[in-house]
């Protein structure tokens, strides 16, 4: 890049050396990389909550009384589900496609679904229903927010 200014034809005067369109541009999609951080942090946790129940059905954690085999069949097919969602999920987010996002948030909903109308499964734990209730809500803002940055 050379040391002279160049000209702006709209507005008939330099641009400064350091001032491109590519920095504006970038700054004009903040929302949208939030966004894309937001779900590549959330791909992160759905990873981790996934080998999580995959390791309950495993076996890799737990004792034997906490074994996969010596728990109830609802508590069985609800760690099997999140097994496999999660990581389906996980994969969704981080490539940042919309089905990756549907599927997410599927997961939040029945995670917060279990733990409300089924506590007898997982113990209807209020503090993992927050959490759930706070990333959905943190998904949505950014989403929307993202969403304006785009013109119609």
């Amino acid at each position: 890049m050379s040391d002279t200014p160049s000209r702006d034809p709209a507005r008939d005067h330099p641009i400064p050396v350091g001032m491109s369109s590519e920095r504006i541009e970038r700054d004009d999609n903040a929302w949208t990389r939030r966004l894309v951080l937001f779900l590549r942090i959330m791909a992160v946790l759905s990873i981790l909550k996934g080998l999580y129940h995959w390791a309950q059905v495993t076996g890799f954690i737990g004792g034997e009384e906490d074994a996969f085999e010596n728990q109830s069949t609802a508590w069985q097919a609800a760690t099997v589900y999140f097994a496999v969602i999660e990581l389906v999920a996980a994969v969704g987010l981080w490539l940042a496609t919309p089905w990756g996002a549907v599927v997410w948030l599927t997961t939040v909903v029945s995670m917060a679904v279990i733990e409300l109308m089924f506590p007898g499964i997982y113990g209807g734990s209020l503090v993992v229903v927050g959490l759930e209730a706070v990333m959905l809500a943190a998904y949505l803002v950014l989403a929307w927010m993202a969403a304006r940055e785009r013109p119609p």
